[in-house]
């Protein structure tokens, strides 16, 4: 849980993904396409993934990918993302943490 931490608090946004997960492709994508730099963890390919996976489904990541975070907070899954972006909730989000500048 720890480690999550400290890898949540390094950038505006984190997304926690795997390579194979369209979902994840998905919201990586919404991002990009924003604009946004989000830093991108593929679980599935770095060390000790499985062990990061298992502490994001006790913070209540369910399903584990993709997980956001914005500005050190857990924001939610794919269905959360895209309900802020329906709501245009989540470029106010995205600028307040500075990771939007337009």
């Amino acid at each position: 849980m720890e480690r999550v931490n400290k890898m949540v608090a390094e950038k505006p946004v984190v997304i926690f993904s795997k390579s194979s997960c369209c979902m994840s492709h998905t919201i990586k994508s919404l991002f990009c396409d924003f604009g946004v730099n989000p830093v991108v963890y593929e679980l599935d390919e770095i060390p000790r993934g499985g062990e990061i996976e298992q502490a994001l489904l006790r913070l209540g990541c369910n399903p584990s990918v993709p997980a956001v975070f914005i500005d050190g907070e857990f924001v939610g899954g794919a269905n959360e993302i895209m309900s802020l972006h329906l709501r245009r909730s989540l470029k106010p989000m995205l600028k307040s943490a500075g990771a939007l500048w337009v």
